[in-house]
């Protein structure tokens, strides 16, 4: 049997717990985790949980599958990009177009393979098989900081900085247009696509709140140079919020109905400056991961 345990992050609140589990587990068909629930088999806290059940920041979820289905994830000799490590935590910049951790599709040549290679048996396992040591995400596209946790101990207290929006979380992007304001707030809820679960959209009824602040470090001709720093940390926040706007994030394949002129390979979006309080010797911590060669490039085209 393999074994499916993850701590349920603030993205997911509210959730009904067989969406967010196949939100999490693309692999797993809602209905088959609709039939695991029937049978008692899915334990939040311990004890099952009806289909109706909505999930809350904190919970842990637990269950079990066939053999048949549990994904080989091993170890690869994939270079890092090391910013900051110590036997607690290691924050590593993460390059373009890998995956964070294991999914449908993407079983080999993500992170957490580095990491397992990296770190060896030194990974928390809160977030079970598929995610060891994984305590928040960047998407595929976007490069940047992220920290990873060697130790439950270093997981929970991560995560409960997260959960308070005490991490200090600096953002780089460039956005289509000239954004006319030196700085802005962006406060808008956040939620699912009504018709399509992979993306997110401004939900003003059932959206869970969302604030991105904005500040200008540069304008071009048709474009902005933004920093953004996160005040909560929804699922692509920072690029829903830029197109709710009518600034999308150049690249955006997503949330941008233009196409680049430059040859992108998705969102010029970059997790510049993570900040933390470490969690054994309580000294904030903070490291910035320079920006990638591409993006810096595209600032020397358009200035």
């Amino acid at each position: 049997m393999e074994e499916f345990r993850f701590l349920i992050t603030e993205e997911f609140e509210d959730e009904r717990i067989d969406k967010c589990i196949s939100m999490l587990i693309d692999s797993l068909s809602r209905s088959f985790i609709q039939k695991l629930i029937k049978e008692g088999s899915v334990l939040v806290g311990g004890i099952p949980v009806k289909g109706s059940y909505r999930v809350k920041t904190e919970d842990e979820v637990f269950f079990l599958l066939p053999k048949a289905v549990e994904p080989d994830i091993r170890p690869e000799n994939i270079p890092l990009d090391i910013l900051y490590e110590d036997s607690d935590v290691v924050v590593v910049n993460k390059p373009k177009g890998m995956v964070v951790h294991p999914a449908a599709g993407h079983y080999s040549g993500t992170l957490v393979n580095a990491l397992m290679y990296h770190c060896g048996k030194d990974l928390s396992g809160i977030n079970g098989v598929m995610r060891p040591g994984i305590v928040h995400r960047i998407d595929k596209d976007t490069t940047g900081s992220l920290i990873i946790c060697k130790n439950d101990q270093a997981h929970n207290c991560i995560a409960e900085q997260l959960k308070q929006h005490t991490i200090n979380r600096r953002y780089r992007a460039i956005c289509e247009g000239v954004i006319k304001e030196e700085e802005l707030v962006i406060d808008k809820p956040l939620g699912r696509h009504p018709a399509d679960r992979k993306k997110m959209a401004v939900n003003e009824r059932n959206g869970k709140p969302a604030v991105t602040h904005v500040r200008v470090l540069k304008r071009f001709q048709k474009y902005t140079y933004i920093e953004c720093v996160l005040e909560t940390g929804r699922t692509h926040q920072i690029r829903v919020h830029m197109a709710s706007i009518g600034h999308p994030i150049l690249g955006d394949e997503v949330y941008s109905s233009g196409k680049s002129p430059f040859h992108l390979q998705g969102q010029t979006l970059h997790a510049y400056t993570l900040g933390f309080v470490h969690p054994r010797t309580s000294e904030y911590i903070e490291v910035e991961a320079p920006l990638p060669e591409y993006f810096a490039h595209l600032l020397e085209i358009l200035t």
